[in-house]
């Protein structure tokens, strides 16, 4: 149980499925809060998360069938969530790509300033902002559960302070960014092309920090498909206007990233025009508010405290191709892992749905005082992952010898890929299971704790131990893959047992702590009628 954002869980004494058998424990569920009745277009979920929770507590219904109901009903509510979540993340990875195929064909050096600008300086801000944006998943999330829908509004206008606020310091990193990286050992001309790229992504920066708490904001609310049909439209947008700007006005590197830039304030005010325009947002935005002024130190915690578990995980496997380009053959490993780890951030697209999914069916449960559904609902998306992970793992063993194809002609690469495929398809099996924990966790409020976690298992076992098999053993590419997945592998462990272990009674309560810690009775600055 959490005490607090940085407290591990206590009282782990009750299974993760816990349907009772009698249902004499009724009385150990928090009653439902008597505020107003959430939004009309949000009423059937609402209604399936009850209807949830009063499936796995009826002690005259079989075990069996009890389970068969909750799975099909919370499949429902899960399909509904991850699948326009996967959507969003993909096309915003789509949009990243095609300014970089755009810049490509402008040379092979633009080519390489655009891959350093996008994989390197723009990952950090974009790990950093997601991270700190999670802190509204939590509360939001179980604000909207408990019935508190005004708080949602606060929580969104506080996080896009904060965010706001950390932008100005990654604004003035991006405007260094050429003496950084030539400090990190780049060539003089490549750090110079990168940096044109790079200033062309400083509005980004503050786009992330509306995009986030607002995309957060949705997501707890169940709202996740205007979001997927956003981000499609601008991805259209996005390619019309990058072929104009590189081609057509001949605006070059800059031209490319200022288009990025564009695109995702495109998306930032069409989804707050949603949130403003729309009924289902009636109840949730209610005005700009003195509210959201009050409480940013805690807001900071754990906002600090998502964006440190979040850019561990991000910059873990960064480090892969980092520590690889000091191997004796390091155009080979490099490329060969390049290939892999592309495959992987689109599989890893799905685990961050299953993510983002997790987190809001935990937080919403917790929020509305059903311990049974909560654990329940972690359950079943876990094992929906998985099972979809180990398929993508088999076929992609199945086509170990020819995926090397798609993206080289070369042979010694492509057969460099096949060996190091095994790895890969393990990969996609934790994939399958370690982001959905960590959705969990952010559903929970765990945050700083998995940040401990990651910081043990990933920096100080995983990244020795794959350069110890690296090089010490020889075993090149593969030794740095295997020993960070022995750190992922340990990671996985320790957040498989926590959650199983986790009283989630207790979680409730600590649930309805935090809301009315951070709730406050102060009326909106402008309030919406």
């Amino acid at each position: 149980m959490m005490g607090s954002a940085g407290e591990p869980p206590q009282n782990l004494s009750t299974p993760l499925l816990t349907p009772s058998g009698d249902g004499d424990d009724d009385g150990d569920k928090l009653p439902l809060p008597t505020s107003s009745p959430g939004p009309t277009a949000d009423s059937a979920a609402h209604g399936a998360s009850s209807q949830l929770e009063s499936v796995l507590t009826d002690g005259s219904v079989p075990l069996g069938r009890r389970v068969w109901l909750g799975s099909v009903i919370e499949m429902r509510l899960l399909v509904r969530l991850a699948a326009p979540a996967v959507l969003v993340y993909m096309l915003n990875y789509v949009m990243s790509m095609a300014t970089q195929i755009f810049s490509g064909h402008l040379g092979t050096l633009e080519l390489a300033a655009a891959s350093l600008g996008n994989t390197g300086i723009q990952v950090f801000a974009y790990g950093l902002m997601l991270g700190m944006g999670s802190a509204v998943e939590t509360l939001c999330g179980q604000a909207y559960g408990a019935h508190k829908y005004d708080m949602l509004g606060v929580y969104l206008q506080r996080s896009t302070i904060l965010l706001m606020a950390t932008g100005v310091p990654l604004a003035v990193i991006y405007a260094f960014s050429r003496p950084i990286l030539i400090l990190l050992g780049e060539s003089p001309e490549i750090a110079n092309a990168a940096s044109v790229f790079v200033y062309g992504l400083i509005p980004q920066i503050f786009a992330y920090a509306a995009n986030f708490p607002i995309q957060k904001f949705l997501q707890a609310q169940s709202i996740m498909a205007p979001s997927a049909y956003i981000s499609a439209a601008t991805v259209a947008v996005h390619v019309v206007l990058s072929w104009v700007a590189v081609y057509k006005l001949g605006l070059g590197l800059l031209g490319a990233s200022l288009v990025l830039s564009l695109s995702w304030w495109i998306i930032v005010v069409a989804q707050f025009i949603y949130i403003v325009k729309n009924d289902r947002c009636r109840l949730t935005w209610t005005g700009l508010s003195w509210r959201a002024f009050s409480g940013l130190p805690d807001f900071l915690k754990l906002s600090a405290a998502s964006a440190v578990m979040l850019c561990l995980e991000t910059w873990y496997f960064q480090i892969i191709v980092l520590i690889a380009g000091l191997l004796e053959n390091p155009e080979l490993a490099l490329d060969s892992l390049s290939v892999c780890m592309t495959i992987s951030g689109w599989v890893f697209m799905i685990s961050v749905g299953f993510n983002a999914a997790a987190s809001v069916r935990v937080s919403n449960e917790l929020g509305a005082g059903n311990p049974k559904s909560a654990a329940f609902s972690v359950t079943v998306v876990t094992t929906l992952s998985f099972i979809i992970s180990v398929v993508l793992a088999v076929i992609v063993m199945c086509v170990r010898d020819y995926i090397g194809y798609i993206f080289t002609e070369g042979e010694e690469v492509a057969r460099a890929v096949s060996d190091l495929t095994p790895f890969l398809a393990v990969t996609f099996i934790l994939n399958g299971i370690q982001p959905v924990l960590s959705g969990v966790a952010v559903g929970c409020g765990w945050q700083a704790f998995v940040a401990y976690v990651n910081v043990g298992c990933y920096y100080i076992v995983g990244v020795p131990l794959g350069c110890l098999l690296g090089f010490y053993f020889n075993l090149g590419a593969k030794g740095i893959w295997g020993g960070m997945m022995g750190g992922t592998i340990m990671q996985t462990i320790i957040l498989i047992w926590v959650t199983f272990r986790t009283d989630w009674n207790k979680e409730v309560e600590v649930a309805q702590k935090r809301l009315n810690k951070w709730e406050d009775k102060k009326q909106p600055l402008l309030a919406s009628d």
